[in-house]
């Protein structure tokens, strides 16, 4: 079941993963666009999670 973010309101939309593959390589999804390849799903984990800190870092800077 999807659940409203904090500051949403209406119908909650579709969400997915953001982790695929494509053959052997492992790539995550951004508003931006696809990010990849990694050779391993921890290594494109581990790469999501100092994306995601950064986009944050940069949304406080520009808000």
């Amino acid at each position: 079941m999807n659940e409203n973010r904090e500051g949403e309101s209406g119908p909650a939309p579709f969400r997915s993963g953001r982790m695929f593959s494509i053959g052997t390589d492992w790539y995550f999804a951004t508003r931006e666009g696809d990010r990849g390849p990694f050779r391993t799903r921890e290594e494109a984990t581990a790469e999501l999670a100092l994306y995601m800190r950064n986009k944050a870092t940069e949304d406080k800077r520009m808000g």
